[in-house]
């Protein structure tokens, strides 16, 4: 009898997970195991991508992806020790602390992003939380302001209390970031000046508030598998789940303890890591937009079109990142320099058959404020500014 080496036999196949029995197992759930997590994480790659993307088609249009873009409006000097920020003043990093932007200036910045085509519009500051700071104030006439222009406004500003979040949500706020960042066993190895509570107290307040939450994790920052699967556990287990949950692939910083790790290790996120984890995220988190964040760019367009198959459907853009200085960007250079990277996205839109997500639409439809312009997104093809055709986003940390 002809025996087949062991390089060619095929496996049984094993039969299907109870949540994935039926043809159509989309589900929103808030009771999942984390052992069932597990399950779904952990399946061959091709079987695990074809499962989200079917799950993808029932919640959202496949060919639709957002343009997102930050801004950090307050960069540098914060006073947390996240291991793998170069903005935290406890690392010697080549990002130097700067006052916090005019309103004048975030709002110039605001409507290049919107020429751009991006529909949401992000301001980050590094520091703590909110607290007693009156630059506060300005905060709250950047959102009101942009969000007039008819764009969706996020914010990441640390910790935050329930009348803070009030107050944004009153100045047209659509969405709060607020990242976990990994799992609740890992992360106190990530960062020791804040807790998890701390960070599940401000979501609880911006959910409260009316808010959608943005919140998701880091790959890359010395977590394990387990890890991978705790964070999406914890997402997919709360009240609401986040209205996007971001997938970050760490880019390494020298200066940053965790930074420093990847690079005297040459270990890197690798884009089955990424697909894996958006995946995931998609099948447990259904509606939940699933955004493509940081380390986008050192994966190739052949990489990231697998991640839009897998469920991503958000995209960052911007001249500047938050979690990193440009040193080599300046007024000119840099947006000559984001002008080249947008072509590139623009031409990869074109060859996967994508567009842009107009603004206020999915699971944003009933956050416009009312003094919204309604305009904003309506035919804007992905990748036009002014009449010109311009280039891909920088990665972002978000």
């Amino acid at each position: 009898m002809l025996r087949l080496p062991r390089c060619l036999r095929v496996a049984p196949r094993a039969p299907p997970a109870p949540w994935a029995q039926s043809r159509h197992f989309a589900v929103v759930r808030h009771d999942w195991k984390r052992e069932e997590i597990g399950d779904i994480y952990h399946q061959p790659l091709l079987e695990l991508v074809f499962q989200a993307a079917s799950v993808h088609r029932q919640f959202f249009d496949p060919k639709e992806v957002q343009q997102s873009t930050l801004l950090s409006i307050k960069t540098g000097g914060c006073g947390e020790n996240c291991g793998y920020c170069s903005q935290s003043q406890s690392f010697k990093t080549s990002v130097k602390p700067t006052h916090m932007m005019k309103v004048d200036e975030v709002l110039e910045a605001a409507r290049k992003a919107k020429d751009a085509g991006s529909t949401r519009f992000c301001m980050g500051t590094a520091w703590r939380g909110v607290g007693q700071k009156n630059s506060f104030q300005h905060i709250l006439t950047m959102v009101k302001e942009v969000s007039g222009m008819g764009m969706e406004t996020c914010c990441t500003l640390g910790l935050l209390n329930a009348e803070q979040a009030k107050q944004l949500k009153d100045a047209g706020l659509t969405a709060y970031n607020h990242n976990l960042d990994t799992s609740p066993e890992h992360y106190p190895n990530i960062v020791s000046t804040r807790t998890y509570a701390d960070r599940l107290e401000t979501l609880a307040n911006v959910r409260e508030a009316g808010i959608s939450v943005c919140c998701g994790g880091i790959l890359g920052i010395a977590e394990t598998q387990e890890d991978r699967i705790g964070l999406i556990h914890t997402l997919a287990t709360l009240p609401e789940h986040p209205e996007s949950v971001p997938i970050n692939a760490l880019v390494p910083i020298e200066g940053t303890p965790l930074g420093d790790r990847q690079i005297k290790m040459g270990t890197a996120v690798t884009w089955r890591d990424m697909v894996r984890s958006i995946a995931t995220a998609r099948i447990v988190m259904p509606q939940s937009m699933v955004r493509l964040s940081a380390g986008r760019m050192e994966f190739s367009q052949e990489a990231q079109a697998m991640m839009f198959m897998a469920g991503a459907n958000s995209i960052f853009t911007g001249d500047k990142l938050l979690t990193t200085a440009n040193p080599k960007f300046s007024e000119e250079t840099g947006w000559a320099e984001e002008l080249q990277r947008r072509c590139a996205d623009a031409a990869m839109f074109e060859a996967l058959g994508l567009r842009g997500k107009k603004p206020f639409t999915g699971p944003t439809a009933h956050l416009r404020p009312h003094w919204a312009d309604r305009a904003v997104g309506s035919e804007l093809p992905m990748g036009t500014v002014q009449g010109t055709t311009v280039s891909g986003p920088r990665e972002v940390a978000f």
